[in-house]
């Protein structure tokens, strides 16, 4: 059964976020949980965040055990961007954008080999 939890609206670009998203797809999720601890970036701190409360809504919501999920997927998609602007020569205006992201975990229990 699938279970995933979503944290939206995530102060970082989707472009740092996916590295480390594609380094924890397919581990165990206890695994990947501790793998993210020791991960030296802002993304591995949300993304952990994340997967924990995704381990969470499986053990309270659905009855399903830790040992037995794993990592099916992370995405990492586009959230809106906040516009600044900033004063730039002649009286012109630059844009900064500020990206978000919507980063998604969805865990899936392993097949028994029973």
């Amino acid at each position: 059964m699938e279970v995933r939890a979503i944290y939206r609206m995530a102060r970082i670009s989707p472009f740092k976020s996916r590295d480390v998203a594609r380094s924890i797809k397919g581990m165990d999720a206890q695994d990947a949980f501790n793998v993210l601890a020791f991960y030296p970036k802002k993304a591995a701190r949300l993304i952990r965040k994340t997967l924990g409360s995704a381990i969470a809504n499986a053990e309270n919501n659905h009855n399903l055990r830790v040992q037995d999920l794993y990592v099916k997927g992370v995405f990492v998609d586009e959230g809106p961007k906040f516009r600044r602007y900033q004063p730039k020569a002649r009286g012109s205006a630059g844009i900064i954008r500020k990206r978000t992201s919507h980063i998604c975990v969805v865990l899936d229990e392993k097949e028994n080999k029973s």
